[in-house]
C-alpha cells in the first residue's frame, strides 16, 4: 500500500506548489501580523481576511515527539517519528522527524531542525524535517 497523499485544495495549493518547489511557503495576516499553519482563508487569531503567503526559513525546533514503534503497510516496520515543529516564524506543524535514529537519544527536544522535502507523484512532495546538518 502507498502513503495516502493529500489532496490540495484552492486554500491549499499555494503550499504544495511551495513543496514542490522545495519551499515552505506559510501564511501571514497583513492586519496582525501573525503568521500561521495549516493554510487558510482567514487569520486564526484576528479573523482578518487580508492575508499573504511568504516563503518561510524552512528553520525551527523539535518542540514534541512520540516514536511510533507500529507497523504501517506504507512505512515498513521500522518505528518512525511523530513531531511537532516549532518554526522560527512561529507557527508549530505536524511532521516526522528524518535524517537521524528514531530513539529518545537522537530526537533531542528543542534541537534545531530544518525542513527537506521528498517527492511521491509529480504532484505532490511531503515537507519532513532533520536535524540541522543531517
Amino acid at each position: 500500500m502507498d502513503r495516502v497523499l493529500p489532496q490540495p485544495t484552492p486554500e491549499t495549493q499555494h503550499f504544495w506548489d511551495g513543496c514542490k518547489a522545495g519551499e515552505l511557503r506559510l501564511q501571514r495576516c497583513t492586519d496582525c501580523k501573525d503568521a500561521y499553519f495549516p493554510p487558510r482563508p482567514f487569520c486564526p487569531k484576528c479573523g482578518s481576511r487580508s492575508v499573504e503567503e511568504f516563503k518561510a526559513t524552512g528553520r525551527g525546533f523539535l518542540y514534541s515527539y512520540v516514536i511510533n514503534h507500529r507497523p504501517r503497510p506504507d512505512l515498513g516496520t521500522e518505528p518512525h517519528s511523530i513531531a511537532v515543529v516549532q518554526l522560527d516564524e512561529g507557527p508549530r506543524m505536524m511532521t516526522n522527524i528524518v535524517g537521524c535514529p528514531q530513539t529518545p537519544e537522537a530526537l533531542k527536544l528543542d534541537m534545531p531542525v530544518e525542513v527537506t522535502f521528498q517527492s511521491f507523484s509529480d504532484d505532490i512532495s511531503l515537507p519532513f524535517f532533520q536535524p540541522v546538518g543531517a
